[in-house]
């Protein structure tokens, strides 16, 4: 521990981050003086550090920028959001390979929220993925132009120098100069065409495949980060709001005078009210403002509110998965069908069926949502935790009616997110109330806020029917799903699953099974929904790597065979083939197949490495499973003991085939965090609600991992020269079947019903 402070603290003066507007960062990176500035180009030949409208460029267009300032720091901008995955050290990490900078001179500059820099939407494990092989041209760029300058400067042919550590080498005489040296020169050159780069090999990346330490660690552990709940400004002052309980009930009356009454109370104020359908816009509610955030909420106790009716103030979430798991076993909508299922399964010799039930889930992150904001002049500025700067900026100027180049966005560090703070809700209540007292306003979100008033994960059912044969094969496979979707946030109708939810482990169903049908039931909304890491893939691999494994206990077989006999021969797998219209994750399966040889893969390299296949002591026992999200694959193998009631875990490993890795430190971590996650959610994890309201409130009801519950951690990464894949969300998904799997295995009982401290003492 010793050993990382002092690290943090010699590097504190080589990585800072810092969020500025475009005036200041042309100050910061010297534009205004000499300095070279490598943009990537759009279509219309717009630089990517043009601000304003730029809503002609394409979603997908990548827009990072690289500067080299006169000095010889190198400004790197970082577009996307950073909530402990490392993704500011993970894209420099690329661009600063293909350039040849030392990573010393690397300086890390938060991007705003700009439409010129693509989609900056930070979920869906897809920052690397989308922008791996963009950031190696602007790299590659950056470097062509250097070494063209350094060419010029010695008359020789551009074959004759090389860079390499911040300067630019003369093959022939050994004579170098410095990025610094070449910065106005290299300004002055035009970039060669994308097509006539050179790129590195990857036997010679410096930087790409290696543990480098995240920027933001110095800070973070000297107590100098800025996160969301840290933002202070000059005259702010602090709003507490009480938001309705259930979704569409509305403020009839509130006490004024009485919240007043507080010290340090200096305005009350009924928010707008919310539009149907929910979208992001903010909760009905009243605020309490304030000098202080202890005064706010004071006051806000006292604002004795009357609430209105809603629509959905008789949901009961227990009745409603009764519901579910009766409309389940019946016959649904058919999605994806191969041969005859149910034909099949008349004709088996043995037939296993079950329900798996997950309830409502809540992100819970350890910071909750915060968000400051300034209005003046007709122009909004925002400070939040952010993982979705453009979406903050757009709604934020809809709230306001004012044009969106007139908000700015500024990205704090996000004290974990996990999906929650993809959502503007929070940014838009600081502007509205910064509106109204014409001050700097800061919105704190309490635990209690952040739990009760989120967008959850959807409760679900999943059925599952497999019929055997006479030799124990799977000749005949049903499953059925149904949980609340998250378009009924977006439209207030939707009462089904999408394709896209469909898409996250059901629709894309990898077995080699004859006869298949993929199903689904209605499911109505009745609280908001939003995705929360991993998304819909948590119920359906949980479902689908329980059933393994009651399969292969049916069959009499090690689960890891009946994995392998289901997945059959190496192959690519096409849900399209069986009419499913299959999203992958928003890439082509020509890119990105569903390959069976990966998922066995990482099955039978977490199993050989971690011992899972050994034999264990009395009451304890291994369980595993494996799953394919984000376009990754992950195996998880979990070791617990079971005595006298209570499920210890005492070893979880995990193996990811992500492709082509940038850190591999983040991606160990990323696991790590991912089965911590998992555990959680599986041992803990439930939201129930009743008469239309949450009702749990904190940590003591809404239960996270504590360390004396955390098991021995072990994360293997599989070397792949792949297209690289997600890592933050396909690490959970395997976790939760791999320890009901490992109960199972140990005292026999089977739980098909979520979570396990409902079965367990944990």
């Amino acid at each position: 521990m010793i050993e990382l402070f002092q690290q943090a603290a010699d590097n504190a003066s080589i990585k800072q981050t810092k969020s500025v507007s475009r005036r200041d960062f042309l100050k910061l990176t010297g534009m205004t003086t000499s300095g070279f500035v490598l943009g990537s180009m759009l279509s219309v030949s717009l630089p990517a550090w043009a601000h304003g409208n730029a809503s002609h460029v394409g979603n997908n267009t990548l827009n990072l920028f690289v500067t080299i300032e006169t000095n010889g720091r190198v400004n790197i901008v970082c577009h996307r959001s950073e909530m402990g995955q490392g993704i500011r050290t993970s894209i420099p990490q690329i661009v600063a390979d293909e350039l040849c900078v030392a990573w010393k001179d690397v300086h890390v500059v938060q991007g705003l929220a700009n439409e010129a820099y693509g989609s900056q939407n930070t979920d869906g494990s897809r920052s690397i993925r989308n922008f791996y092989a963009k950031m190696r041209e602007m790299g590659a760029t950056a470097r062509t132009i250097l070494e063209q300058a350094a060419a010029e400067q010695w008359a020789v042919p551009i074959a004759d120098v090389y860079a390499d550590d911040s300067f630019v080498i003369n093959k022939n005489t050994k004579q170098k100069i410095s990025f610094a040296a070449l910065a106005e020169p290299a300004s002055k050159i035009k970039p060669p065409a994308p097509d006539s780069l050179i790129y590195k090999s990857k036997k010679d990346f410096k930087y790409i495949g290696k543990p480098i330490q995240i920027i933001d660690l110095p800070d973070m552990v000297t107590g100098n980060a800025i996160f969301g709940q840290d933002v202070t400004l000059e005259g702010m002052l602090y709003a507490s709001i009480e938001r309705n309980p259930v979704v569409g009930s509305k403020v009839e009356s509130f006490d004024k005078a009485a919240a007043m009454k507080t010290g340090g109370v200096v305005d009350v104020y009924k928010m707008p009210e919310q539009p149907t359908p929910v979208v992001f816009n903010p909760a009905n509610g009243v605020a309490v403002i304030a000098t202080n955030t202890w005064a706010a909420s004071q006051g806000r106790k006292a604002l004795n509110i009357k609430w209105g009716d809603s629509p959905h103030k008789d949901h009961d979430s227990a009745e409603y998965l009764a519901q579910l798991n009766q409309r389940i076993v019946g016959k649904g909508k058919t999605i994806r069908q191969g041969g005859d299922a149910y034909a099949a399964m008349q004709q088996s010799q043995k037939k296993i069926v079950a329900t798996y039930t997950v309830p409502y889930l809540v992100h819970a992150p350890m910071e909750p949502p915060a968000a400051t904001a300034v209005f003046k002049d007709g122009k909004c500025e925002v400070w939040a935790c952010t993982q979705t700067p453009q979406n903050t900026q757009q709604n934020v100027a809809a709230a306001l009616g004012i044009a969106k180049e007139n908000v700015t966005v500024n990205v704090t560090l996000l004290g974990g997110a996990f999906g929650r703070k993809s959502k503007a809700d929070f940014s838009i209540e600081a502007a509205l109330l910064a509106k109204y007292t014409g001050k700097p306003v800061k919105v704190i979100w309490s635990r209690e806020d952040d739990i009760r008033q989120g967008y959850y994960h959807s409760i679900s059912s999943q059925y599952f029917e497999a019929g055997l044969t006479a030799d124990n094969m799977v000749n005949a496979w049903i499953q059925r799903t149904a949980f609340p979707s998250i378009s009924w946030t977006f439209d207030g109708a939707t009462d089904e699953p999408s394709d896209g939810e469909l898409s996250l482990g059901f629709g894309d169903m990898p077995f080699n099974v004859d006869n298949l049908s993929c199903e689904t039931h209605k499911a109505p909304a009745h609280i908001r929904i939003g995705w929360v890491r991993s998304v819909c893939n948590i119920q359906h691999a949980f479902a689908q790597g329980s059933f393994v494994d009651e399969l292969a206990h049916a069959a009499r077989v090690p689960t890891q065979k009946m994995w392998h006999q289901l997945l059959g021969d190496d192959r690519l797998v096409n849900p399209k083939d069986q009419g499913f219209e299959y999203g992958n994750y928003g890439e082509t399966l020509e890119r990105f197949p569903i390959d069976t040889k990966r998922l066995k893969n990482v099955l039978d390299d977490v199993v050989t490495k971690s011992g899972a296949d050994k034999p264990t002591a009395n009451g304890e026992a291994w369980g595993i499973s494996a799953h394919r999200s984000f376009v990754s694959y992950v195996a998880v193998a979990t070791k617990v003991r079971v005595k006298d009631n209570k499920v210890t875990v005492l070893e979880m490993h995990s193996s990811i085939d992500a492709g082509t890795v940038v850190n591999p430190d983040r991606v160990r971590s990323q696991q790590e965090g991912s089965m911590i996650f998992g555990l959680s959610l599986a041992m803990m994890g439930e939201i129930t609600v009743k008469e239309g309201a949450v009702e749990q409130s904190n940590y003591n009801d809404y239960q996270v991992l504590r360390m004396s519950q955390s098991p021995l951690i072990t994360t293997y990464i599989v070397e792949s020269d792949a297209i690289p894949g997600g890592v933050g969300e396909p690490g959970t998904p395997p976790v939760a079947p791999s320890l009901t799997n490992a109960i199972f295995h140990a005292c026999g009982k089977r739980i098909r019903d979520l979570p396990v401290n409902k079965h367990f003492t944990v």
